[in-house]
């Protein structure tokens, strides 16, 4: 079940703080609709690293479907060579 609170709640933010945990985010709101999620950091790292990978994904999917990236072997071989 979300956690949902008004922004008033920050003046005893320690209170809202202790709510956050990893995985849980805090959801304010303010005049009845939400407005700020607060998360811990250890989560918002994590979800920044998906977010990442999932770019990188896209990124590698396209290519595949132009073309543009594919090696022959012998190319490939040239390329690692040192």
């Amino acid at each position: 079940m979300p956690n949902i609170k008004p922004v008033s709640d920050l003046r005893n933010y320690n209170e809202v703080l202790k709510d956050c945990h990893t995985g849980d985010p805090v959801y304010l709101t303010k005049n009845g609709r939400g407005k700020y999620v607060i998360v811990d950091l250890e989560e918002y790292e994590r979800q920044q690293t998906i977010l990442k990978l999932l770019t990188k994904l896209s990124e590698a999917e396209a290519a595949i479907k132009t073309g543009e990236e594919w090696q022959s072997l012998d190319e490939l071989k040239r390329n690692l060579e040192v």
